[in-house]
């Protein structure tokens, strides 16, 4: 399939290395204040997405995310942000990149060329028709991806995708495509900027909708979230105190006992104070 890539576009500036480093600086910053609004402009398709996902998870089902490079590496970020950030086992949101744990850190050539490797990756986690594959790509053409996501589509399994091109092969392929246009990148065809930013953004939208849709969420709070080091033990027992109206001393002792901030805010309000 031919159409025009705008993530190839040439850049509205040249002679880079010309400029200097303020010069540079605030021209990045200038083409990234229109990815917002590129997104803004999508809001119709996260939402359509979104809906599906939310289904999808409280049947049971997962959310994967599946994509090459930068983009493979974003869904991973996303992912494994989920469980301490909402309490919610390693396996709801699961981040998949072609060439696998190691191409996290290190681009492992041609991965993303076959049209098989992720629907392997995906089967070997069992998918079904429970759960919910986004593939991401900037381009729209990843085989790696589109492969997977057609394979996705003959066995029932509900499919979005996250592109920065409109048209593409990923977005006419995925059921539920969220097609964010921000353009040409500062540097010409560098899609971890401007694209890559996009797509964070959207990702962020998905997984924090779904889990406040979910229940992960009170008020405006991370109620779920763990307690994984000091700074966090220190949100929970501040969350407590204004929850609760409580002294920080006793805010820390229920802590300490039920190591949740759920399950303490519920204990007191049933009448269990931290001492008993």
């Amino acid at each position: 399939m031919s159409f025009f890539k705008t993530t190839e576009s040439e850049s509205h500036y040249n002679h880079l290395e010309k400029m200097s480093v303020n010069e540079l600086l605030t021209n990045i910053n200038k083409e990234d204040k229109t990815v917002a609004f590129a997104v803004e402009k999508s809001i119709p398709q996260i939402k359509a997405l979104t809906k599906v996902v939310i289904k999808q998870l409280q049947k049971g089902g997962r959310l994967f995310y599946l994509g090459a490079g930068t983009s493979g590496r974003l869904g991973i970020v996303d992912a494994s942000e989920c469980p301490p950030t909402f309490g919610v086992p390693h396996d709801w949101v699961i981040g998949l990149i072609a060439g696998g744990d190691k191409a996290i850190r290190k681009a492992v050539e041609f991965a993303e060329d076959s049209k098989l490797q992720g629907w392997n990756d995906l089967e070997k986690l069992n998918i079904n028709k429970n759960d919910f594959v986004i593939g991401i790509a900037a381009s729209g053409t990843t085989p790696y991806v589109v492969g997977a996501l057609k394979k996705c589509n003959e066995n029932k399994i509900p499919t979005g995708c996250i592109t920065c091109n409109q048209g593409s092969p990923l977005a006419v392929t995925a059921k539920y495509p969220i097609e964010v246009v921000v353009g040409p990148e500062f540097v010409t065809g560098s899609s971890r900027m401007k694209a890559g930013t996009a797509q964070k953004l959207v990702l962020n939208m998905i997984s924090t909708t779904t889990m406040i849709k979910l229940g992960r969420v009170k008020g405006n709070k991370m109620v779920d979230m763990q307690l994984s080091n000091n700074k966090l033990v220190n949100r929970g027992t501040l969350m407590l105190m204004q929850e609760l109206k409580i002294s920080e001393t006793e805010a820390q002792l229920l802590l300490n006992k039920y190591q949740s901030v759920r399950k303490a805010v519920n204990a007191y309000k049933n009448g269990t104070k931290a001492h008993q």
